[in-house]
């Protein structure tokens, strides 16, 4: 079993069920920790026996540029096509944060958290 993470993936996105974010969009932060037997490609050296994270960063800059009200919801897209598409990852977990959210306070980030396993 081995992890891979990806970390503060930057990406611009129109997120949000205020009006105004979907006009102006906003700066987020992705983080990925994927779950997955890293013991063949540890041994072959060979890009197909492992998860490739050039194609977990393609999915999560592919579905975040699709507008939800709900971080949540663009959360849920990431991890299922990161289960479709890449079998041999076990288990993902994602943080998607919105950097300087729109709530009335002084706040850094708000961030959700959700997990998918096969």
């Amino acid at each position: 079993m081995g992890l891979i993470k990806l970390k503060n993936i930057k990406i611009y996105a129109y997120h949000g069920c205020l009006i105004e974010e979907k006009k102006i969009g906003s700066d987020y932060r992705v983080d990925l920790n994927i779950k997955a037997n890293l013991n063949k490609s540890a041994s072959t050296d060979h890009l197909a026996d492992t998860v490739d994270y050039v194609h977990l960063n393609h999915i999560v800059k592919e579905e975040m540029a699709i507008p939800s009200k709900l971080l949540e919801h663009a959360a849920e897209r990431i991890l299922n096509r990161i289960l479709k598409e890449l079998p041999l990852v076990d288990k993902a977990t994602i943080d998607v944060s919105k950097i300087n959210p729109p709530i009335g306070g002084n706040v850094e980030m708000v961030t959700i958290t959700r997990s998918k396993k096969r």
